[in-house]
């Protein structure tokens, strides 16, 4: 047996004569690889899971019976999706072949789950007009931005002042998921309403800053090389939180941005306003945004862009949404 202490997020190891437990290994592997924090919290959780369900037996002195007992457990006893257990093998994985550096042959042609493909839920035009109206204030806004753009929800709680341009009417999305940065564009319906918020955003920012506050988080090490550019309006969120919390690089009392279950609360209590029997969450206003485009007639590799799609594939699961509905007839309508 062995301990499962594994530091905070960002927080550095001491060194010391002892080496680093194996979740902290984990943790360190993903910090020096650039992984975002959800990836390494997902991979950390699969190993302590696998590691506490044999007992707290080392890794090393188990083996494929072992990683098979463990993934027959997630199917019949928790009965996860095949996703969840693709997650919890990636993170097995990971554990062995980086960080144990263990290079077990039997890994590689480990049968993986097979996913099903599900058509994301897609709200038309006057269902998603319906639940706006059901929403008031910065969730209003922001709601609104994610269906007018095609942002994720965390893409929106995240972004900067600096990166919307009122010039060329653009967003600059910032390490967007797989670390990528893309630009998206900005609703002509949304500068006004957004330039509206922002005055309030600036104007609290300026009473933090007569507080000796007004501090925001800064990527990396920006901290170091700006150390004035964390109170800057432009480093600013445009969606901060209500509260101030210490940050531990600095020390300083920094605004983090709000909370993604914001928008997601306020989306979810304004569906249950309306009338609406779909299963929508404020993601299917992503998908709502790429197939609306879609069927006005947008090549998809505008809406790939768009949204930061990887491969166009992704991208194509748009046209099963609309394809029945535009070039196929029931025979039951010519009766």
């Amino acid at each position: 047996m062995f301990s499962l202490e594994v530091p905070l997020w960002g927080q550095q190891h001491t060194p010391d004569n002892n080496k680093p437990k194996l979740l902290e290994q984990i943790h360190l592997a993903c910090l020096r690889r650039h992984y975002s924090p959800k990836t390494a919290k997902s991979y950390i959780y699969w190993c302590r899971q696998y590691i506490i369900f044999h007992k707290k037996r080392h890794p090393k002195e188990m083996g494929k019976t072992e990683l098979t007992a463990f993934l027959n457990y997630l199917v019949k006893k928790r009965r996860l999706s095949a996703s969840s257990q693709s997650q919890a093998l990636n993170a097995l994985m990971f554990m062995y072949k980086k960080v144990l550096e263990i290079e077990p042959e039997w890994m590689d042609n480990f049968e993986r789950a097979k996913r099903k493909k599900f058509l994301p839920t897609v709200l038309s035009v006057s269902e998603v007009r319906e639940i706006l109206n059901h929403m008031t204030g910065m969730t209003r806004l922001m709601a609104a931005l994610i269906y007018g753009t095609g942002m994720r929800v965390n893409e929106c709680t995240q972004l900067r002042i600096k990166d919307i341009d009122f010039q060329l009417n653009t967003i600059n999305i910032r390490d967007g998921k797989g670390g990528k940065d893309r630009v998206t564009l900005l609703p002509q319906r949304l500068i006004q309403p957004l330039q509206s918020h922002l005055m309030k955003v600036m104007g609290k920012h300026k009473d933090d800053c007569l507080k000796g506050a007004g501090f925001a988080p800064l990527p990396g090490a920006l901290y170091k090389k700006y150390p004035k550019a964390a109170q800057s309006i432009g480093w600013q969120y445009v969606f901060p939180s209500t509260v101030k919390r210490p940050w531990q690089p600095t020390g300083q009392w920094v605004r983090w941005h709000c909370a993604t279950t914001t928008p997601q609360k306020a989306f979810r209590k304004a569906l249950n306003q309306t009338n609406i029997v779909k299963h929508a969450s404020v993601h299917t206003l992503r998908h709502s945004f790429a197939t609306h485009l879609l069927q006005k007639g947008t090549d998809l590799r505008t809406i790939q862009t768009l949204l930061g799609h990887r491969h166009i594939n992704t991208t194509m699961i748009y046209t099963h949404i609309i394809k029945a509905e535009q070039n196929t007839r029931s025979p039951l309508d010519d009766l």
